[in-house]
C-alpha cells in the first residue's frame, strides 16, 4: 500500500517565532495537522504555538487528537490506539500528516509513541523529523546561563522520576536540568539545599512564553503550586575553560615543545 508521509514537527518552546522555516513550510504543505491535546477540555499548546505562524491553509484538515496526561496505560494506550487509528484513516488514503509538538520530536515527546508504532502499522510509510527549539536550550538561553563550558558535563531529568538519584547526579554533573517540576518542588529545594546547591540552582517557567517567570531563590516557591512547563537549571560553573584539567597540561606540553624549536 502506497500511504501518505508522516511527519514529526517540533514547534518549539512557546513563541511562534522561534519556529524553524522548515516546520512553517511542512505545516503549510500537508494535507493533515494532527493536534494533541492532552483532554477535550484544554487547548492544544503546540497548537496555540504554531497556529498563527502557520495561518489558514485551503483544504487541510486540521485534526484534534486526545493523548491524556497520566501515567496509567489503562486509559493512555486505548487513547493513542484510538488517535493512531484516526492518523492511519488519513495515511492510508494517501494523505501527508504532520504530527506537531511543543520543543522537539524526539525529546520527551508524544510524537515518540507514533514513530515508534508507525513502521509496524503501516509498513513501508516514509517519516520525517522536522527538529525544534527544546526546553533544555531555551531555558539556559532566558537565564543567560551557559548550558557547559569546557570539560562540564550536562544531565537532563526528569524530576518526577529522578529524585531519588539527583545527590548522585549533582556530584557526577556540571549542569542539572531537572524537567517538569511542579509537583516535586518542595523536595526537590530540601535536596539541593542539603547538597549545597541552592544558590546555583535557578527557576524558570513557561520559558519563552507571553507568561514567562524566572526566580532565583527557589525557597520563595517551594511550596507553589508550579506551572507544567517549568525547569529548574542547577549550575556548578567549576569546571568551565576550556583550558582545564588533562586539556591544561597538554596545552603546556606542547608550548613547551613549541618554545624549543620542536614540531607541534
Amino acid at each position: 500500500m502506497n500511504y501518505g508521509k508522516l511527519y514529526g514537527v517540533g514547534v518549539g518552546t512557546g513563541s511562534p517565532d522561534l519556529m524553524t522555516v522548515r516546520a512553517v513550510n511542512v505545516l503549510q504543505s500537508v494535507d493533515v495537522i494532527a493536534i494533541p491535546n492532552s483532554s477535550k477540555h484544554t487547548k492544544s499548546v503546540a497548537w496555540r504555538i504554531a497556529g498563527s505562524a502557520v495561518g489558514p491553509v485551503e483544504g487541510q484538515e486540521r485534526l484534534d487528537l486526545l493523548f491524556p496526561m497520566t501515567k496509567d496505560p489503562a486509559i493512555t494506550v486505548p487513547a493513542w490506539n484510538e488517535a493512531f487509528n484516526q492518523i492511519g484513516e488519513r495515511l492510508k488514503a494517501g494523505k501527508s500528516v504532520a504530527f506537531i509538538t511543543e520543543g522537539d520530536p524526539l525529546f520527551y515527546s508524544t510524537y515518540i509513541y507514533l514513530h515508534k508504532a508507525a513502521p509496524e502499522r503501516w509498513p513501508g510509510i516514509e517519516t520525517e523529523i522536522v527538529p525544534a527549539v527544546s526546553s533544555f536550550t531555551a531555558v539556559p538561553s532566558v537565564i543567560g546561563a551557559p548550558i557547559a563550558d569546557g570539560q562540564e558535563r550536562v544531565a537532563v531529568v526528569p524530576a518526577s522520576y529522578g529524585l531519588d538519584e539527583l545527590p548522585a547526579i549533582l556530584k557526577l554533573f556540571d549542569t542539572v536540568l531537572l524537567m517538569k517540576v511542579s509537583s516535586v518542588m518542595p523536595r526537590l529545594v530540601e535536596i539541593l539545599e542539603a547538597e549545597g546547591m541552592l544558590d546555583k540552582s535557578v527557576y524558570v517557567s513557561k520559558a519563552t512564553m507571553p507568561l514567562q517567570m524566572i526566580e532565583a531563590d527557589l525557597k520563595k516557591i517551594a511550596n507553589d503550586k508550579c506551572d507544567y512547563f517549568s525547569m529548574v537549571m542547577v549550575s556548578k560553573g567549576e569546571r568551565n575553560g576550556i583550558l582545564a584539567g588533562r586539556f591544561a597540561d597538554t596545552a603546556a606540553a606542547d608550548a613547551g615543545n613549541n618554545a624549543n624549536g620542536q614540531a607541534v
